[in-house]
């Protein structure tokens, strides 16, 4: 996403908790790109995100792309404490922080990264699917909150099926879509201002299908 926009002659800010990869990215747009490295989990966010903003002379735009998840059948803490500690609380820090800023400004775009998963609980994974369940419902609670301030700010909730990263750890993996192709429909989401975005319409049918099934069917599922 950050190569798309850049290439767009945007200016963009990239985090991420690996520096080498970042400068890397830097090094390809140099007149268009600044980095960060931090990890969401820790103390600094604001102070980073600030120091960001004013490197671009500002922002428009904020996407919150920082994810983590991984299956549990034994419901391990350090799993499920690394997954809400990334998915809700570095989210909701950085979130807040945004919309304000944006409410200030007058306008903005907010993008997040939740998921189909956030439909409905998971046995495998119950934190990751509640914490983009928690985004997701704080997306559409800061939509309503906007047009009540009457501020033109969005809030996309983009919810992807499977994409084909190192994240994905599952061999199992269909209808998966390549980052490239992940990261153009998630930029068009974007420049269209969705408030809710899938990224293939069979991952539409899927959430659709997932969202009516009954639970005594559902269980035997998930």
């Amino acid at each position: 996403m950050a190569l798309l926009l850049a290439q767009q002659n945007n200016q963009v800010a990239i985090t991420g908790r690996r520096k080498e990869l970042l400068q890397e990215i830097k090094t390809l747009y140099p007149d268009h790109i600044v980095t960060a490295a931090f990890d969401v989990m820790g103390t600094d966010n604001i102070p980073q995100l600030q120091s960001l903003i004013q490197q671009l002379q500002g922002m428009d735009v904020f996407i919150y792309n920082a994810g983590y998840g991984h299956p549990t059948d034994d419901l391990n803490w350090e799993t499920e404490h690394i997954t809400t500690a990334t998915n809700v609380d570095g989210f909701v820090e950085m979130i807040n922080y945004a919309f304000a800023y944006f409410v200030q400004q007058g306008y903005g775009q907010i993008a997040v990264t939740s998921s189909i998963a956030a439909l409905r609980g998971n046995s495998k994974t119950p934190a990751y699917s509640a914490s983009k369940a928690y985004m997701s419902r704080y997306a559409e609670g800061l939509n309503v909150k906007a047009l009540q301030l009457k501020k033109d700010i969005v809030i996309t909730d983009i919810r992807p099926g499977y994409i084909a990263t190192k994240l994905a750890r599952s061999e199992k993996l269909f209808w998966a879509l390549s980052p490239q192709t992940a990261a153009r429909r998630i930029v068009k989401a974007i420049e269209q201002k969705k408030r809710i975005t899938y990224l293939s319409k069979r991952w539409w049918l899927i959430a659709q299908l997932i969202r009516i099934l009954p639970y005594f069917i559902y269980k035997r599922l998930a």
